[in-house]
């Protein structure tokens, strides 16, 4: 078991500690550290939990590579190949998100990694598409989308 974690703001959490996969799951991992501390939870609705693995809010605890900057395949690239690349990707990002991610002050998660090196096929490059950094680290994110997603289909926000 994960020993301290750092839990985002407003992270909800699930409070089902006799589901199976409740050992693994960020979300119960993060309810046995919150409910110690502190006064209001932020909590999952244990009916709309299935308590398996396909659960919409299931989230593993095992760590995820993120990566860092690519500003070394940059070089790499010709200028027109860079032009339609950077294109591509601040339609996708943002323009200053984009800069975030090529510098590395903003993490890239995994599906924003195999859109890049996908990007990167379709201007051709063919080498492997080297990032500046890896690092370890648990996969917090998508969970609002999750929430918003089951809460529109459930037909509460209207």
């Amino acid at each position: 078991m994960i020993q301290k974690l750092e839990v985002p703001h407003r992270y909800a959490l699930c409070e089902l500690a006799d589901c199976p996969c409740s050992e693994t799951c960020l979300h119960q991992l993060a309810y046995r550290q919150k409910v110690e501390t502190e006064r209001f939870l932020l909590l999952v609705n244990p009916r709309l939990c299935s308590k398996n693995r396909r659960c919409s809010f299931y989230r593993d605890s095992a760590p995820v590579t993120y990566v860092r900057g690519f500003t070394q395949m940059q070089k790499r690239m010709y200028p027109g190949q860079y032009d339609s690349f950077k294109t591509k990707l601040i339609d996708q990002f943002g323009r200053n998100p984009y800069f975030e991610r090529r510098n590395g002050t903003t993490l890239i998660s995994p599906k924003e990694q195999d859109f890049i090196k996908q990007v990167a096929r379709q201007v051709g490059i063919e080498a492997e598409f080297a990032f500046d950094g890896y690092e370890q680290c648990l996969h917090w994110k998508d969970w609002k989308k999750i929430l918003l997603k089951i809460s529109f289909s459930k037909g509460f926000l209207k």
